[in-house]
């Protein structure tokens, strides 16, 4: 177990925090002493989701409505963080896009949304946010990743051609920003069960059958439990410990992988457009 105050009066940065994966890490943090800082597209999610994380921790919680493909919004966004708490000390990079979509019939507008919210919005918010990391001698950031990034993976040509670029962007910013005392790291989790993956990833029990059934562990991931990881990476357990990769999925990528759904990826598709049809066919 982490000290109970292992990150006490640390402020913690966590893009798409309002819900899901985001959210758990920011509980995480709070449980541990943290400031919370979450930001998101969806107003609706932040308010929500600050109330989870006060109702649960009572820790100090700012929200922050933020599109991070605008740079220019998430320069605004840093700078309002560091008015209100004086620094910023852990940026976690989990704001993301996805969908299963087969790789000859992916839009391009699909296409460009992905990487614009993953590997471009990783970039600013890493860029913008460690600039002042720098200014205060230090900090620590997170992305996170998917092992598809180097396996690949069907219908996620978008989204692994984004966290392949976030990899090496982690790898990269560990380097050069070492000497700043700044520590970058990234998690690479497997399929883990929320309300937007049952929507986007795997929406019928069929093909969670599927998942699971490729998976040597044979289920999902908890949340929390991908979650601990990201705390134990930005804790001072974790202080020697910078541009790496930690896979927490199972063991799915070393066993069979999920290489032989792309049959139900096709499924999928066909599923998305005929609800994209009904709903023009509705206006």
């Amino acid at each position: 177990m982490f000290k109970e105050k292992i990150l006490q009066e640390q402020i913690a940065v966590i893009t798409g925090g309002g819900t899901g994966l985001g959210k758990e890490i920011a509980i995480e943090y709070a449980r541990h002493g943290a400031k919370i800082v979450i930001c998101s597209r969806k107003l609706e999610h932040l308010e929500s989701g600050r109330d989870d994380i006060v109702s649960q921790t009572g820790a100090e919680v700012m929200i922050h409505q933020l599109d991070v493909r605008e740079p220019n919004e998430v320069k605004q966004f840093a700078d309002a963080v560091v008015d209100r708490f004086g620094r910023i000390d852990i940026l976690v990079n989990n704001a993301a896009g996805n969908f299963l979509y087969p790789s000859e019939k992916l839009p391009i507008a699909g296409w460009k949304a992905v990487i614009d919210i993953v590997l471009n919005g990783t970039f600013y918010c890493s860029q913008i946010i460690g600039n002042q990391m720098i200014a205060q001698g230090g900090g620590q950031m997170i992305n996170i990743l998917a092992t598809y990034a180097w396996h690949g993976g069907p219908g996620t040509v978008h989204s692994a051609s984004a966290k392949a670029g976030v990899l090496a962007m982690t790898r990269t910013l560990a380097v050069e920003w070492a000497r700043h005392n700044i520590r970058v790291n990234a998690i690479a989790p497997g399929p883990f069960d929320t309300e937007g993956a049952r929507t986007r990833l795997w929406p019928t029990e069929e093909l969670q059958k599927s998942i699971t059934d490729e998976i040597p562990l044979n289920r999902f991931a908890d949340l929390q439990e991908v979650a601990r990881a990201v705390l134990y990476l930005t804790s001072p357990y974790a202080s020697y410990i910078t541009g790496e990769c930690l896979v927490i999925d199972g063991g799915a990528w070393l066993g069979k992988g999920i290489g032989r759904i792309m049959d139900k990826v096709d499924q999928f598709a066909e599923m998305r457009e005929a609800s994209r049809r009904n709903r023009m066919g509705n206006k």
